[in-house]
C-alpha cells in the first residue's frame, strides 16, 4: 500500500463551509482510498492528511467533492513498511 501526504489549502473564506460539509457528509472518500491521520496548520488555512491507496486515480474521485472549497496537492511518500 502506497502512502501519500495530501495538502489541502482552503480557498479564501471557505473554512467554515469545509467543516460544515465534513460534518454533514464526512470525507466522501471512495472505497480503496484510506485516511490515516490529519493535522491542521496553526492559522487554519491548510490541512495535511496522511492517506494510503493502491490506486492513486481514486484521489481525483475524492477531490471532485471538495474542489469548490479547496485546492489539493497529492504527494507520494512511499510504501507502507510491512511488519
Amino acid at each position: 500500500m502506497t502512502q501519500y501526504m495530501v495538502v489541502e489549502t482552503f480557498k479564501q473564506g471557505c473554512v467554515k463551509e469545509v467543516y460544515e460539509r465534513f460534518q454533514k457528509k464526512g470525507r466522501m472518500m471512495p472505497p480503496g482510498l484510506n485516511y490515516i491521520n490529519s493535522w491542521r496548520e496553526k492559522d487554519g488555512n491548510r490541512c495535511f492528511q496522511l492517506m494510503e491507496t493502491d490506486d492513486p486515480t481514486l484521489f481525483s474521485e475524492w477531490t471532485k467533492h471538495w474542489e469548490d472549497l479547496m485546492h489539493f496537492e497529492v504527494i507520494e511518500i512511499g510504501s507502507k513498511p510491512t511488519t
